[in-house]
């Protein structure tokens, strides 16, 4: 994944829909999962205030997010929506994480559909930016039920775990970062700024630093037509 790329603001960013497909194209052949050339994690570096309404009406996130200090763990689960692909530049994926929202580092796991191929490629990654995103060798299929949590274990060190409850698989890793823990999501985004099409994703069972997502007041956010129901506890689903 290039290293180049900005984590400016959502309206500066330097990869544009066509830009991040051009790019794509040329680093994977065709019918590979070509979306992974754009990394996930986008966000402002500032609070929503400073770009106004227009982030929380549309902003490249959608679900909730808490803001704060000190927030060193969250998990929850999702279900991995079938899709139906509208264009090559079609890009997204549900994630759990820590920061990138007033920060300049991210802790997350999630995921992404591709429409790259022109069909729908399903991957799960992490990324723990500055560094680039992983993408993890794990089969991925639509419908299938994931739990992601990020978990601060002290030193600057993060585990980090994914597991697929469909396929049966788990994958763990700890790695160092000198984070800020300043917020604490889970979230879509389409770094591509272009969705799939979808029914609706859903969000069970969140909790961050042990406890229900709710107790954060976490402010809910739209992206793509894509907007949060109300939050009931640890659970929400994102709908057109």
């Amino acid at each position: 994944m290039p290293s180049s790329i900005s984590r400016t603001s959502f309206r500066t960013k330097a990869f544009t829909v066509s830009a991040a497909a051009a790019l794509a194209a040329a680093l994977f052949p065709a019918g590979a999962a070509a979306a992974t050339a754009v990394p996930f994690g986008y966000a402002p570096v500032g609070p929503a205030s400073v770009y106004g309404t227009q982030w929380a009406s549309s902003s490249p996130w959608g679900g909730y997010v808490a803001t704060g200090s000190g927030f060193t763990s969250i998990t929850g689960s999702w279900t991995e929506p079938s899709v139906t692909c509208t264009s090559s530049n079609n890009l997204f994926a549900p994630w759990v994480g820590i920061d990138g929202y007033g920060s300049q580092t991210v802790e997350q796991t999630g995921a992404q559909v591709s429409c790259a191929s022109g069909s729908p490629v399903y991957s799960a990654w992490y990324e723990m930016y500055p560094a680039s995103p992983v993408y993890l060798s794990k089969p991925v299929a639509a419908g299938d039920s994931f739990t992601g949590s990020v978990t601060a274990t002290g030193g600057s060190k993060y585990l980090i775990t994914l597991t697929d409850n469909t396929q049966g698989w788990t994958y763990s890793t700890t790695k160092r970062l000198s984070a800020e823990d300043v917020s604490a999501e889970a979230i879509i985004e389409s770094p591509s700024q272009s969705y799939p099409k979808f029914t609706a994703t859903k969000f069970t069972g969140i909790t961050v630093n042990g406890n229900v997502f709710s107790s954060y007041n976490p402010i809910p956010l739209s992206s793509g037509g894509y907007s949060p129901t109300a939050l009931n506890g640890g659970s929400f689903s994102l709908v057109p």
